[in-house]
C-alpha cells in the first residue's frame, strides 16, 4: 500500500531555535494517525510543514502518493490532496454557509443552482445539517468544525488535518465529530490527528507518532501504547506525576452554600461546604450546571434565592467585587474570551485585576512590574521576560498567567473552572503542582473539570451536579469512574 503521505529526515530550524529534528511521518488510507506531543515539541511546525507554509531544512523530503514534492506551497499542496483544519475555523463569518462552501471555485458564470447543489452533496457526505443561507456568524463551534471539513472535502483532500477538533467540543457535539473520523477513515480518507484528549486519541487512533522536544521519538501501533505509556513517551514522566496530590490537614469550613439558586441558568438548591486545605472537585456531564454554579458564587450572575457564608457568616455576593472582597478568585474556562487578554503583556494581564489597590489614580509600573516578576517566578511562566505579549506564550504558560491575575487578590478560596483544558501533559503537571502548593498555604480549592481522572487524582471530595442540582458528594477513598458516573446521569441516584 503507498503512503499518501510520507515526511522523511524533517528538521526546521529558526534563528536561534531548532523546532525540527529528524521527524520521521507516514501516512496510508484509511487511517488515523495521530500526532501527539507537549506545547513546543514541534507539532505546529510539522503540519505547516506538510501543508507547504514552510520549507524544510536541506536533507528533508516530502512524499505524496509515492512522489516527492519539489518545492512545496500551500497551492501546490491542497492540489495534491493536503488539507487542515485548524482549532480555530477560518471561514468567513460575514458569508453564508454556502458562500464559504464555494469559495475557491472559479469561473466567468456563477450557476447558484449547480453551487447550491453542490454544497448540499458536500455537507451530505459528513452526516451535517446546515442552512445553505446562514450566515457563519450564526454558526454554532461544532457546526463550524464541519463546515471546514466539508470544505475541506470539497477539494478532494485525501489527507486530512484535523489540529485539536473537539478542543472547544464537548458531549454530543464531540461524539459527532469522532463518529464522522470512523466515517472518514472507511472511506479511505488519511487522517493526522491532533489533540490532548488522550482518551480520545486511544478510542479512534490506528497509530502513534510522538515528538518531544522538537525531536522524534517514535511511531507506535494501537496495540502497544496506553494513557499511561503515551504520557510517558511525551513528558518523559511518569503518570504517578501528573497527579502530585499530597495529603494537607483539612481546616475548617470557610465557604458554605445553602440552597443556592440561579433561576435564569438552572442553579437549583445547592448546598455545599468547603473547606481549608481542601480541593473539592465538582463534576458533571455538560449542562450539568457546574460554571452557573461557580458564576453564581462569584457574583457574576447573583443569587436569587439561598445564602452563601463565608467563615460561618451570611455574605451577600451581587457582583466581582463583593466576591473579591471576601477573597474569592475565579479562573474561568475560557481563557481566550475571559481568562487573558492576549495583545496585552504578561505584566499587565497579571495586574488588571486589582489595578485601584496597586495604583490608586496612577498608574505604577514599577509595583507592576515587581508584582508580575515574582509571580511569573513562583507559578514557573516560561517567557523572555515580562513584556512579551501574553499571545506568544504557549496554552499552559496562558494560563499560569491567567492563575497569577486571580492569585495577586490573595485569595483564600479559589475556583478553578477546566484550568487544564487544551494544554500538554506537561503543563497539567505543573497546574497540578501548583495546586497542591496553594492548598498546602491554606487555600480552599474548587476544581472544576470534565476529565475524570484529574478530578480522582486530585480531589479530597467530589460533589457531583446534575441537571443544576447536587446529586452527591463523594470521598476520594470511595471515588470511582463508575460511582461518578453513576451519580452524573442516573435519575434515580
Amino acid at each position: 500500500m503507498v503512503p499518501l503521505l510520507q515526511l522523511r529526515n524533517i528538521s526546521k530550524t529558526y534563528p536561534g531555535v531548532r523546532a525540527l529534528r529528524g521527524v520521521e511521518f507516514e501516512l496510508r488510507p484509511g487511517e488515523v494517525h495521530v500526532l501527539l506531543g507537549e506545547n513546543g515539541a514541534g507539532k505546529s511546525t510539522l503540519i505547516k510543514i506538510a501543508t507547504g507554509i514552510h520549507e524544510t531544512d536541506a536533507g528533508g523530503e516530502l512524499i505524496v502518493a509515492g512522489e516527492a514534492v519539489g518545492i512545496p506551497s500551500p497551492r501546490h499542496m491542497q492540489a495534491l490532496g493536503i488539507a487542515a483544519v485548524y482549532q480555530n475555523p477560518t471561514l468567513f463569518s460575514e458569508l453564508s454557509v454556502m458562500e464559504n462552501l464555494c469559495m475557491s471555485e472559479d469561473g466567468a458564470v456563477i450557476s447558484w443552482s449547480a453551487r447550491r447543489a453542490r454544497s448540499a452533496e458536500m455537507l451530505a457526505r459528513i452526516g451535517a445539517r446546515l442552512d445553505l443561507d446562514r450566515p457563519v456568524r450564526e454558526l454554532r463551534m461544532a457546526e463550524k468544525q464541519l463546515l471546514e471539513i466539508a470544505r475541506a472535502l470539497s477539494r478532494s483532500a485525501r489527507v486530512l488535518i484535523l489540529d485539536e477538533p473537539t478542543a472547544a467540543l464537548a458531549g454530543t457535539d464531540a461524539e459527532h465529530l469522532l463518529d464522522l473520523v470512523e466515517k472518514l477513515r472507511a472511506d479511505g480518507v488519511g487522517i493526522l490527528y491532533i489533540s490532548h484528549r488522550l482518551e480520545e486519541v486511544l478510542r479512534i487512533g490506528d497509530r502513534f507518532t510522538v515528538l518531544r522536544d522538537g525531536g522524534y521519538i517514535g511511531t507506535y501501533e494501537r496495540m502497544d501504547v496506553d494513557r499511561a505509556r503515551l504520557i510517558q513517551l511525551m513528558a518523559g514522566r511518569e503518570l504517578s506525576q501528573m497527579f502530585p496530590k499530597i495529603e494537607v490537614p483539612i481546616g475548617n469550613v470557610v465557604l458554605e452554600t445553602r440552597g443556592l439558586c440561579h433561576g435564569p441558568s438552572g442553579v437549583d438548591k445547592i448546598s455545599l461546604e468547603v473547606r481549608q486545605g481542601e480541593i473539592l472537585g465538582l463534576a458533571g456531564l455538560v449542562g450539568a450546571g457546574r460554571t452557573e454554579f461557580a458564576r453564581t458564587l462569584f457574583g457574576l450572575t447573583p443569587a436569587t434565592a439561598g445564602e452563601i457564608f463565608i467563615d460561618s457568616k451570611p455574605v451577600a455576593i451581587t457582583c466581582v467585587g463583593d466576591a473579591l472582597g471576601h477573597r474569592l478568585a475565579y479562573v474561568p474556562e475560557d481563557r481566550k474570551e475571559h481568562g487573558v487578554i492576549e495583545d496585552l503583556t504578561i505584566a499587565e494581564n497579571i495586574s488588571l485585576s486589582l489595578l485601584r489597590r496597586l495604583n490608586g489614580e496612577w498608574l505604577d509600573e514599577s509595583k507592576e512590574n515587581t508584582l508580575a516578576a515574582d509571580f511569573v517566578r513562583r507559578l514557573g511562566v516560561k517567557a523572555g521576560n515580562i513584556f512579551v505579549q501574553t499571545r506568544t506564550l504557549s496554552g499552559g504558560n496562558q494560563q499560569k498567567v491567567a492563575l497569577a491575575r486571580w492569585l495577586a487578590n490573595d485569595p483564600r478560596i479559589l475556583i478553578l473552572d477546566e484550568p487544564t483544558q487544551g494544554i500538554d501533559v506537561g503543563a497539567k503537571a505543573e497546574i497540578h503542582r501548583i495546586m497542591v502548593e496553594f492548598v498546602q498555604q491554606g487555600m480552599a480549592i474548587i476544581l472544576i473539570s470534565s476529565e475524570l481522572s484529574e478530578l480522582l487524582g486530585m480531589s479530597d471530595r467530589i460533589a457531583v451536579l446534575r441537571g443544576g442540582r447536587l446529586a452527591g458528594v463523594l470521598p476520594a477513598r470511595e471515588a470511582t469512574r463508575e460511582s461518578v458516573l453513576k451519580l452524573a446521569m442516573d435519575d434515580a441516584a
